[in-house]
């Protein structure tokens, strides 16, 4: 099974929220500060849907806008 998440950021705070709609119903929504804490959180939330199914080995990220990175 293929998993995408629609990735968005939010304007004002920065936040970015994922979401992926399950075929067969439900599916998952996320949100996190930054894209490290994102991959966590996609990660659980991943495994708490699928818990009593074949977990997927993979999940793509679709981003809405390009993210930019800072460079130090």
């Amino acid at each position: 099974m293929k998993v995408v998440f629609r990735v968005e950021r939010d304007e004002e705070t920065g936040a970015y929220t994922a979401s992926w709609d399950d075929p067969t119903g439900g599916g998952i929504t996320t949100q996190a500060e930054t894209l490290a804490d994102l991959s966590n959180a996609i990660s659980e939330a991943v495994k708490c849907h699928f818990a009593d199914r074949r977990l997927p080995r993979v999940a793509t990220l679709h981003f809405e806008h390009d993210p930019e990175l800072q460079l130090v």
